[in-house]
């Protein structure tokens, strides 16, 4: 798709990261010390607190990759939503208080807490950077896609301008600007998203969605065709040909017909019903060996690939109309559940030595988008599917109380109670944004406006449908979300580079001074590594890539977070072995996962299992491992124990 600059969503933009900026540089006399650095000195307000858990909780993941997912995959979506707000009740009911009591600045201080431990010290910290980093990719992702509409920049300046923003802000104040940029934008992501939902429902839903009559909807065609005796495909349209092997060739085997006009190409679906044909105008995109990728048989500039998003018929009360006018929440999902709308099927084939990507349509009733099903199989699920699916509830439901960058922030407050409080909020504030997110995908979905190359715009872009300065708002805050997700991250990586691997395994005693200069070079460091993994995996929507995220966090650190709580057997051995456990499982799925291997330039059917989400058998393993080792190794904290006494 090609986005047009808007002079006002430029100066909005420039001038909210001019705010945060300066922000940091007021905040910077807070982090002289290390407890200022790492923790805010411990003095943030719990309210203020429970408002940034909310505004660091609420990512690019949230706010574009569900909102994305939602528009293309419904419900299904919606359940990346439930899984992660399921995930704070882990936090508040076992893990808030305990994290208080027994950390100092950064995760690995809770674990080893009770152990002085150098195993336990290398893996915590190294797991720290693993899932950091997991998590920065979606997050610097989300802003590589922002910049392209908002600025007219290419993916890969929007990914650099965020990795120096950042760099800027936890350089100079560490978590006290942190703090202060998720709490802005976490309270201003509430209500500009509020704004947002209320003119969808203003707006209501429509059989043509041209934004209002400001911009007309790409209207896809479809035509019959007929198959005479020579095995000839004729068509209604005689400005189009087909190949004489359309039926033999790639296309063909795979249920499409590759058509020319006037030398262009274009790509149809074939349908057959009753010994009639008929062809379905489809979206495509050629991946020439020599690099050129051609949309819609066409270059990028020229704008042929066309945004989508439509209601095929339009039910209200049972009654079929055209449109609704403004409505009310409830009306507008018992609309769309009595609706037909179309979604979009995406198939991956090679002609010779092209690549394509073919996006069909697949009119769907909306009865099917409310519920589970379209993209996680519930009805005639196969084994792997189901799998995939509990494998991610998995990760999404236990992986929140294990991020090290939500953990560090219980180190904010000055008290367990102060914790406890910050957490109630943070859910309170999640739960009615995740709300939101539903009508907002729901939104995109209708609205003519998903780009089925990068559904993380799909948020942004239905803002866009309703003037500018909306969608300059929503864009900037937009941008300010991966700014405060990607500050927290990057003071927990530099936490576990200075103050874990460096002060403590390392043993180099250095003084608070030493700490925070450390800890500014490390977020410079992790960093320039955030805006290469973001070039590379530019197109992903950032809620899956998140669901990795998770899973690895899920993997190698609750286990050894809840059984040190709550086993009193465990031991330093069992805690080390578990989270290494929990790592390699987790990472050893995921890169030989089947959407792997399209980053890898291959067909999923090459990947050697079919499991996208490792969680179901990553977790059991980081537990057993970690029963296993403590109860081999548990003589030797017999025997520390009774020295001890």
């Amino acid at each position: 798709m090609v986005y047009q600059t808007s002079y006002v969503a430029v100066i909005l933009f420039v001038a909210f990261v001019l705010f945060v900026v300066g922000m940091s540089f007021f905040l910077a006399r807070r982090a002289s010390s290390a407890a200022g650095y790492y923790a805010a000195g411990g003095s943030i307000h719990w309210a203020v607190n429970g408002i940034a858990f909310a505004g660091d909780y609420l990512s690019a993941a949230s706010f574009l990759g569900i909102c994305g997912m939602i528009a293309t995959a419904g419900y299904d979506g919606f359940l990346y939503s439930i899984g992660y707000l399921a995930g704070w009740i882990v936090a508040l009911f076992l893990v808030a208080e305990p994290m208080k009591r027994l950390g100092k600045y950064t995760f690995t201080d809770a674990l080893d807490s009770k152990f002085n431990s150098k195993g336990i010290q290398l893996m915590a910290a190294i797991s720290t950077l693993v899932v950091s980093i997991f998590y920065l990719i979606p997050q610097m992702v989300g802003a590589g896609v922002l910049v392209t509409p908002l600025l007219g920049l290419p993916h890969w300046a929007g990914v650099c301008m965020v990795g120096v923003v950042v760099t800027v802000i936890v350089a100079t104040a560490g978590m006290a600007s942190t703090t202060y940029v998720q709490f802005f934008k976490g309270g201003l992501l509430l209500v500009c998203s509020l704004l947002l939902t209320y003119c969808i429902l203003n707006r209501g839903l429509s059989t043509n969605p041209d934004g209002g009559g400001e911009k007309p909807y790409h209207q896809f065609v479809t035509m019959t065709a007929t198959v005479d005796p020579s095995g000839a495909l004729k068509l209604s349209d005689p400005a189009y040909a087909a190949a004489p092997d359309w039926k033999q060739n790639a296309y063909g085997t795979a249920g499409f017909v590759k058509l020319t006009r006037d030398g262009l190409p274009s790509v149809w679906r074939l349908v057959e019903k009753d010994g009639s044909y008929s062809l379905e105008e489809t979206e495509f995109v050629i991946h020439k060996p020599d690099g050129t990728v051609l949309y819609n048989g066409a270059p990028a500039k020229e704008g042929k690939f066309f945004p989508v998003g439509q209601i095929k018929e339009l039910v209200v009360d049972g009654k079929p109309v055209a449109q609704t006018g403004p409505i009310g929440p409830w009306s507008y999902l018992s609309s769309i559940k009595e609706s037909n709308i179309i979604l979009w099927g995406k198939k991956y084939l090679k002609d010779g030595d092209d690549k394509i990507e073919i996006f069909y349509q697949k009119p769907t009733p909306g009865s099917k988008i409310l519920r589970p099903g379209l993209k996680f199989k519930v009805d005639n699920a196969t084994t792997t599917e189901k799998m995939n699916f509990i494998s991610l509830m998995l990760a999404l439901f236990c992986g929140t109380a294990s991020l090290p960058h939500i953990l560090i922030r219980y180190y904010t407050v000055p008290s367990q109670a102060a914790a406890r409080k910050s957490t109630i909020v943070a859910i309170s504030a999640i739960g009615f944004f995740y709300i939101l997110t539903l009508f907002m995908g729901l939104g995109a979905m209708t609205n003519g406006v998903v780009n089925l190359l990068d559904d993380n715009m799909s948020a942004p872009l239905v803002a866009l449908s309703f003037g500018v300065f909306l969608f300059s708002i929503i864009s900037s805050l937009s941008f300010a979300t991966v700014l405060g997700t990607v500050s927290g991250l990057i003071v927990a990586a530099a936490g576990a580079v200075a103050h874990d691997l460096m002060d403590n395994f390392f043993g180099m005693q250095m003084t608070d001074a030493k700490k925070v200069l450390s800890g500014k070079l490390a977020s410079v460091l992790v960093g320039l590594v955030a805006i290469y993994l973001g070039i590379v995996f530019q197109g992903m929507n950032v809620s899956f890539l998140v669901g990795w995220a998770f899973a690895v966090a899920a993997s190698a650190n609750l286990p050894a977070v809840l059984m040190l709580l709550f086993w009193k057997r465990t031991t330093r051995h069992g805690i080390t072995a578990s989270i290494l456990a929990g790592i390699v499982a987790s990472l050893g799925i995921i890169l030989t996962s089947p959407d792997m291997f399209i980053r890898y330039g291959m067909l999923p059917a090459d990947a050697p299992h079919t499991l996208n989400n490792p969680g179901i058998i990553s977790i059991p393993i980081s537990f057993l491992v970690l029963v296993l080792v403590s109860l081999m190794t548990r003589q030797e904290r017999d025997q520390s124990s009774e020295a001890a006494a």
